[in-house]
């Protein structure tokens, strides 16, 4: 009962804020009307005079309302008499309504307090509830065991998981466990990344440590060897500076303290520059470029032109001699894109879905080769993830394969952006 007096109460002195405001106006409206009223009369009083008629003075006379008059004199002495009431006459019905219309919505408004207090009632309803709330009785128990559960978890356990059995806590319990099995899984990529880093950062220092052995054993006089030992210690030194350049170039990137600088560049540029260098540093293939058409794109030029570099000495690593491959810069779905197909070895479906994997090659064989470090793909994947872009897969066995790379418009992205 005390809630709903303090409530009528609170509506009735909205409801009478809200009339006194409404008062106000119209008696401001009323003023401004009467002085245009005033104003006009005096207007059209002046113009009824003859055009060669000066006017010496004016007065206002009468004793009565009947009699109120507006005087004009002129100069020649003749007098121009004006009527008040004849002025009120013709905006008195005009002025009835107006002023009728005034107190009818002032006079309903003194009225509608129950419509605010209607209007008020869900705001009165939570203030309740929350009152209600803010008395009950905290049971701190189920918190008490949610944290004991959690400061018990086996970080050794890969299967240990929160639980307590309380209903109110197990949306609570779904997302730490969600967000266990997510650092779970970060751990084990990290420690995979760095097993197999180890694995091939190993195994170019035991090549060099035999062709050392081998120096020492037979080098010192026999040139042959001395020379082989050189140039393979020289070709496993450049191989390990390449691997470890590649392992800084993610580590940077998987931390975000690599920058890039956004402008708007031509993408159709940056493939026919590929295209072109490509051609003077590889002549045992055929290099075929497509695109006329100018695709403008945000983007940072050098890292895009890494990442293309990279796609393409991949399509040139597995395409045999006197293969083609074909660089082309087109719009794919409406979005600034390019693609570059080779006619390789190309790959099946479970390489596909491995191909940008870390320390991957297309041979599925997670030991070294000569022909790379297994990270070039990764790094050019990072690079087009950076400028939001999509790369998309299409490859057969033994027939080839193609990577389509395709790029936001360049409204899409501020000028001068960084990330």
């Amino acid at each position: 009962m005390d809630e709903n007096n303090k409530m009528t109460s609170i509506a009735r002195k909205i409801n009478f804020d809200f009339w006194l405001r409404q008062f106000s106006n119209f008696l401001a409206l009323d003023v401004i009307l009467i002085i245009a009223c005033c104003a006009g009369f005096f207007f059209w009083s002046e113009s009824l005079l003859p055009g060669d008629a000066e006017a010496a003075a004016r007065s206002f006379t009468g004793e009565s309302y009947s009699q109120w008059r507006y005087v004009i004199e002129t100069d020649a002495g003749k007098l121009y008499e004006y009527y008040i009431k004849d002025a009120i006459e013709v905006i008195r019905i005009p002025a009835v309504v107006v002023l009728a219309a005034q107190v009818l919505m002032l006079a309903e408004e003194l009225f509608h307090t129950g419509r605010v207090r209607k209007l008020l009632r869900p705001f009165n309803d939570i203030a309740v509830k929350a009152e209600e709330l803010s008395n009950i009785a905290f049971d701190s128990t189920g918190v008490h065991d949610f944290e004991q559960a959690v400061s018990g978890l086996d970080p050794q356990n890969p299967d240990a998981r929160v639980s307590t059995e309380d209903v109110e806590l197990k949306s609570l319990e779904i997302a730490i466990n969600n967000l266990i099995d997510r650092m779970r899984e970060s751990h084990r990529q990290q420690e995979r990344f760095v097993s197999d880093a180890s694995h091939e950062l190993r195994t170019p220092i035991a090549v060099i440590q035999g062709y050392v052995n081998m120096l020492d054993r037979w080098g010192k006089k026999d040139e042959k060897i001395l020379e082989e030992s050189i140039e393979a210690i020289r070709n496993e030194a450049d191989h390990m500076k390449n691997l470890i350049e590649q392992l800084l170039f993610l580590a940077r990137g998987d931390s975000g303290r690599t920058t890039l600088q956004f402008e708007e560049i031509d993408l159709s540029s940056i493939v026919e520059d590929v295209w072109e260098e490509s051609e003077m540093i590889d002549e045992t293939h055929r290099y075929v470029y497509r695109g006329d058409e100018s695709l403008k794109i945000m983007g940072d030029a050098a890292m895009l032109k890494q990442s293309l570099r990279i796609l393409v000495q991949n399509a040139a690593k597995y395409s045999a001699a006197g293969g083609t491959i074909t660089l082309r810069a087109c719009r794919i779905d409406g979005m600034p894109a390019y693609t570059v197909q080779d006619e390789g070895i190309g790959m099946d479906e479970q390489e596909v879905t491995q191909v940008f994997e870390r320390f991957y090659r297309a041979d599925t064989a997670r030991t070294r080769n000569e022909s790379g470090t297994g990270l070039g793909l990764s790094i050019a994947k990072w690079i087009i993830d950076a400028h939001r872009g999509k790369i998309e897969v299409l490859s057969r066995s033994e027939l080839g394969s193609r990577f389509t790379v395709k790029f936001p418009a360049p409204k899409d992205r501020g000028k001068g952006e960084t990330s």
